[in-house]
């Protein structure tokens, strides 16, 4: 299996499957001198984990955070520091419960990688779907943490839920403080009662639903990204399409420019204090595949989540026609999980672009 590493200065390999005994990354490129232990990382950790309430999936995994390579700490530095080499992050397993998913060893999943990875390997570990597992982005929101520390804390990057299902949160209410204080990270308090009640709902039919997830970084200077083969808004929309179950992404006004006259989708430029400054961002805050100063608006869609309890038809791996129920612990809406996930994959991205950037323009 090829392609687990991304990011061409800074570079993050994860390994590791959904059972088996631990999962992890190795972050490569990482400059020399920036604090680092395992309290930087965890908090992110904690905002991804399952088994924090009712409308995640019930798996109990701590998903504590080791740091095995990669820094180093003496009486000349304020605790662990980064020293440029490769840092190796592991992550245990802890409450894997394969006995669940028995009955579907040798049935493929509607919806789900299964079908695929057979065609294309020949053997898939069917125990949480193995690589395919959204466990696997526990490593990349670890490696998010140090994209963090990488990046410094001028820039912010912040996402939210602000669908769920066919239920949207008012944006005229959207309030960042309120994302920190819900379990479905919205920035719409006054939704969050009918989300409940929705999922309820779907986890009792054994069903789910899908999301959207809007993201947000502030403080990002004009001029990263390159603007052909490297464009910011490109690298950031593939990051975000390999978050399991994402099945679309817009930057900006994104569709709905297909509808603007061109007079209403520029976004107007004025002199300001610092520089230039714009009258609307259209554009999500990249032009060229350059960043222009604004802030970067980005919104990704994903999918319900595929393992579900309602019997749906499907194959066998001898092309059998049968029928298949999913048992075991499942997100009803895996989009909730996927707001800080989506968080991780933007750090990682920005924390190259600014590498490539200074070795680039100095």
């Amino acid at each position: 299996m090829s392609n687990n590493t991304f990011g061409r200065l800074f570079r993050v390999t994860t390994w590791g499957e959904s059972h088996g005994p631990a999962l992890g990354a190795v972050i490569d490129g990482c400059p020399p001198g920036l604090p680092l232990d395992e309290s930087l990382i965890q908090p992110w950790l904690d905002k991804r984990r399952p088994g924090t309430g009712r409308h995640v999936s019930p798996r109990q995994e701590a998903d504590a955070v080791r740091i095995l390579s990669g820094t180093f700490a003496d009486d000349r530095t304020d605790g662990p520091v980064t020293t440029g080499a490769p840092i190796s992050l592991i992550i245990e397993n802890t409450d894997a419960r394969s006995k669940d998913y028995t009955d579907i060893r040798d049935k493929w999943r509607p919806g789900h990688a299964d079908y695929t990875y057979d065609a294309k390997y020949g053997v898939r570990d069917y125990r949480g779907g193995g690589r395919s597992s959204a466990r696997e982005t526990a490593a990349r929101v670890a490696a998010g943490a140090i994209a963090r520390q990488v990046l410094g804390p001028q820039i912010r990057i912040r996402a939210a839920l602000i669908q769920l299902g066919d239920i949207p949160a008012d944006k005229t209410a959207w309030d960042w403080e309120a994302t920190g204080s819900n379990p479905f990270f919205s920035p719409d308090a006054g939704i969050v009662e009918a989300w409940a009640s929705r999922l309820d709902q779907l986890r009792s039919e054994g069903s789910s639903t899908g999301a959207i997830v809007e993201l947000h970084v502030s403080g990002l200077p004009a001029g990263w990204g390159e603007p052909v083969y490297g464009k910011l808004d490109a690298e950031l929309a593939a990051a975000m399409m390999s978050i399991p179950a994402a099945k679309g992404v817009e930057i900006g006004a994104g569709f709905a420019a297909a509808a603007m006259r061109g007079e209403d989708a520029a976004d107007e430029m004025v002199a300001g204090r610092d520089g230039a400054e714009f009258l609307s961002n259209h554009n999500g805050g990249v032009l060229g595949g350059i960043s222009t100063g604004q802030d970067i608006v980005m919104r990704i869609a994903i999918k319900p989540t595929s393992s579900i309890r309602t019997e749906r038809r499907t194959l066998d791996r001898d092309f059998n026609e049968t029928s298949i129920s999913t048992k075991g612990r499942h997100d009803p809406c895996v989009g909730i999980r996927a707001v800080p996930v989506a968080e991780a994959m933007a750090a990682i991205i920005l924390a190259d672009q600014k590498l490539r950037h200074r070795g680039q323009v100095g």
